[in-house]
């Protein structure tokens, strides 16, 4: 990481996630962040991860999976949670 990280507080970060999560290629409607947790250098999204009706993973999940990495790759390098 390179350069100062800015200190945002968690809904300021979650608005930006969530207008960045619109601009991904793997979005669609209902996908967004609600939650984001700091762990050490990485910031961690949480969501709906949209699983089947026996608890297990979808292709939508998938999107989420990819859009939340993505989010925690372009923002970890940015922020921290104040």
């Amino acid at each position: 990481m390179s350069g100062p990280m800015e200190s945002i507080s968690r809904q300021a970060l979650l608005e930006i996630a969530n207008q960045l999560t619109k601009k991904h290629d793997d979005y669609f409607i209902g996908l967004e962040a609600n939650d984001v947790i700091q762990q050490g250098d990485v910031l961690v999204f949480r969501g709906p991860y949209f699983l089947d009706d026996e608890g297990l993973p979808t292709a939508k999940t998938t999107k989420v999976f990819n859009v939340f990495k993505h989010l925690a790759v372009e923002l970890s390098a940015h922020y921290r949670l104040a």
